[in-house]
């Protein structure tokens, strides 16, 4: 059976050719992905070698690049991420709420990635929390969940933020809990039309703070009467704030964070081949019942649309805010708990229940394939050595 095609195959094979023919235009994070991907668990990151002492059998074993981007090594960081997650859920209906950028103010999201997906966060999250408080809606402080995408099915750019809130919050004096209506949660025209005003606002004042930049296209917007234009048109738009039906429980809950958290822009399941210079991928398209179709482009231009998505150094794409903000989250979600009258979901601390299971699936690692017994290193080599070539006949 051939191996299955991977991220890393199109980087190798077309990536030196794609920073020749781009090379003014491809910035340090990008060059930096692009390297990390195409070294993932190759001898070029370092390694190290494993015997089994019962049958003989030899495993060698790369490292890792640990990149963000990298398709490969999200599975583990997403694991240890939703342990924690489990021992955070409360039984309530929890509710997935999606916020939209309209094209003219996603174009200029892409030159500003960091200033606009740090607005689209906070004004997302103030717009929950603010109508969620209302009395004339819920009348509760909420928390939530949120995480940014910044892809389509097709690679295409699409930034929006995926918001996961349980369907309920905390009386504003504390001694109680109050719960959402069955199957609804905040009116999706409200959020919108606050989104839309809040984004605006910050947006204004980004530039008036000259916290912006446009280029090529967009370049005619740094004239003020330009900018102030856009901003008249886009309050013009409808917003898209779309409220998805409850979840059926806290299963699956962890079961869509598991999924969309750590997600890439394409995961390597989705590639269905290589063709000298063409890269063929599976796609949903949403417009006609989520049927599935194959998008054949250039391999370049396969290139440049995951590279749309790379996230600025130290931007967080998962964050938390309400009662779930990491400064105060056990002691609210204990008083959540006290409210809704749930017991604890066990004495063992989140934390030691993420290290018990990491423990636990880096032991099986450590077994042989073959047999079953523990496997032992037999040599490590560090990033940029040579592989040892000595261990093979190691008796010791």
């Amino acid at each position: 059976m051939p191996a299955r095609l991977e991220v890393a195959d199109i980087f190798r094979r077309h990536g030196e050719a794609y920073r020749q023919a781009h090379d003014g235009h491809l910035g340090r994070v990008e060059r930096r992905v692009m390297s990390a991907i195409e070294f993932c668990r190759t001898a070029e990151l370092g390694g190290h070698v494993e015997g089994c002492r019962s049958c003989g059998a030899i495993r060698v074993a790369y490292n890792s690049c640990r990149n963000r981007h990298c398709p490969k090594c999200q599975g583990q960081a997403c694991r240890q991420w939703l342990a924690a997650r489990q021992a955070e859920l409360l039984p309530v209906a929890y509710f997935h709420v999606v916020f939209t950028l309209p094209a003219e103010i996603a174009a200029i999201a892409f030159q500003n990635k960091t200033a606009l997906y740090t607005i689209l966060f906070k004004v997302a999250a103030e717009t929950l929390r603010t109508i969620a408080a209302d009395r004339r809606h819920l009348g509760a402080e909420i928390g939530l969940i949120a995480v940014l995408h910044s892809w389509g099915q097709t690679l295409t750019y699409h930034p929006h933020l995926h918001c996961i809130v349980p369907g309920g919050g905390v009386s504003p004096d504390g001694t109680r809990w109050i719960s959402c209506r069955p199957g609804f949660f905040l009116p999706v025209r409200v959020l919108s039309r606050l989104f839309r005003r809040r984004f605006l606002e910050e947006l204004r004042a980004a530039f008036d703070a000259h916290s912006l930049k446009f280029f090529g296209d967009l370049a005619g917007l740094t004239e003020p009467a330009a900018f102030t234009g856009l901003l008249a048109k886009a309050r013009r738009l409808d917003w898209v704030v779309y409220a998805k039906p409850p979840f059926g429980g806290p299963e699956q809950v962890l079961s869509y964070l598991g999924r969309y958290t750590h997600r890439v822009a394409v995961a390597n399941s989705r590639l269905v081949g290589m063709d000298d210079d063409r890269v063929a991928f599976r796609w949903r398209d949403y417009r006609h019942g989520g049927r599935t179709k194959v998008m054949t482009i250039d391999a370049h231009e396969f290139i440049r649309r995951f590279l749309l998505h790379t996230l600025p150094d130290g931007f967080h794409r998962i964050r938390h805010y309400g009662f779930l903000a990491n400064g105060h989250r056990a002691a609210r979600l204990d008083l959540c708990r006290r409210l809704l009258a749930s017991p604890q979901q066990d004495d063992i601390e989140p934390e030691a229940k993420s290290a018990a299971a990491t423990a636990e699936r880096l032991a099986a690692t450590h077994r042989c394939p073959c047999c079953g017994a523990t496997m032992t290193t037999l040599a490590i080599w560090r990033c940029g050595q040579a592989p040892p070539s000595s261990f093979w006949n190691d008796t010791s």
